[in-house]
């Protein structure tokens, strides 16, 4: 009997301490705090002149609605959040006046842009929370042209995505940027494929990502598929001549000529492949913008370094865009 006694009065203390603490508040989504584009509507119940229908202002206030008292920050705040204001603005000369503040389209926010060695480059309209790696596989993965790193530039001011205070009065602005700057973040493709949390970060409104291309390594003359190689670490004259194909019928394999920027000059290397690989003389390690030129019997071999396309062309284009919702 005085052990149920006990465990009874044990829970209701446990109830009792339960009540004294406040529940916290429920923080709210990125998606769901005002971004610049986003409509806002203010609606002041029991009457029309003080209701408002607008967007932001470059600095973050609602544009038109401080006509009737103080200025009101919206950027990176919640519906609550500016009711509250204006509930406060409106007391000055309205008896206990009701507020009601609604995000009715969020359809003009910066959009994110993913381009690059991509497969299917293209923006993205961001209404809920994704990942990198997400968008990626949504754009069909990364294409072979990629050096390896991907890079994501943040502008100051276009997303939510932290809770740290700043701006007027102390309301939250660009929580996305440290100190209201923009941001640069370098992710490498290994650890992206290995799992990294730091290597997935949630992507936000604005986001320009960029999966960047290997500086290019060109493999001319006598192979069976001249083309432009990814340049990478261990890429050496073999295997540059393997990945074009292999030598072609006409092929010298005796005469094999690296040319090599350096500064304003160009280096030439000799390379003999004709009795195979002898030591890492014979198969030197190429580096970006090596021109690989494999002589053709019958032709007198190339002196001078050739003129070759730099990369593909850059052509005006509006990329396809994709609601993530």
């Amino acid at each position: 009997m005085t052990r149920g006694l006990t465990l009874t009065a044990a829970a209701f203390a446990a109830l009792f301490f339960w009540e004294l603490v406040p529940a916290q508040a429920p923080k709210d989504r990125e998606e769901d705090l005002v971004h610049f584009g986003d409509l806002i509507d203010v609606d002041v119940l029991g009457g029309f002149e003080f209701d408002w229908r607008g967007t932001l202002t470059p600095e973050g206030f609602l544009d038109g609605a401080n006509s009737f008292g103080d200025p009101i920050y919206g950027l990176c705040r919640s519906e609550g959040e500016i009711a509250v204001d204006l509930t406060k603005s409106f007391s000055k000369f309205l008896r206990d006046p009701k507020v009601i503040v609604r995000l009715i389209d969020r359809s003009n926010r910066a959009v994110v842009t993913l381009d690059g060695a991509i497969r299917s480059p293209q923006r993205f309209q961001m209404r809920r929370t994704a990942h990198l790696r997400e968008l990626i596989v949504l754009s069909g993965g990364i294409t072979d042209e990629a050096s390896g790193n991907i890079q994501i530039f943040r502008p100051k001011s276009l997303n939510c995505g932290a809770s740290d205070k700043g701006g007027p009065n102390g309301l939250k602005f660009d929580a996305g940027s440290k100190g209201n700057e923009s941001q640069l973040i370098n992710i490498t493709i290994s650890d992206l494929l290995k799992g990294f949390e730091a290597a997935d970060p949630i992507i936000q409104s604005g986001d320009l990502i960029t999966v960047q291309r290997a500086v290019p390594i060109y493999v001319i003359g006598g192979v069976n598929n001249p083309k432009q190689l990814s340049a990478r670490s261990n890429m050496t004259v073999t295997k540059a001549i393997a990945s074009a194909g292999g030598f072609s019928k006409d092929a010298d394999a005796s005469q094999v000529t690296v040319f090599r920027k350096i500064g304003n000059q160009t280096s030439v290397i000799d390379v003999d492949l004709s009795k195979g690989l002898t030591d890492a003389a014979t198969d030197p390690e190429l580096k970006a913008l090596d021109i690989v030129d494999v002589a053709q019997k019958g032709r007198s071999k190339r002196k001078y370094a050739p003129i070759v396309a730099m990369g593909k062309a850059a052509i005006e284009r509006t990329l396809p865009l994709r609601i993530l919702d």
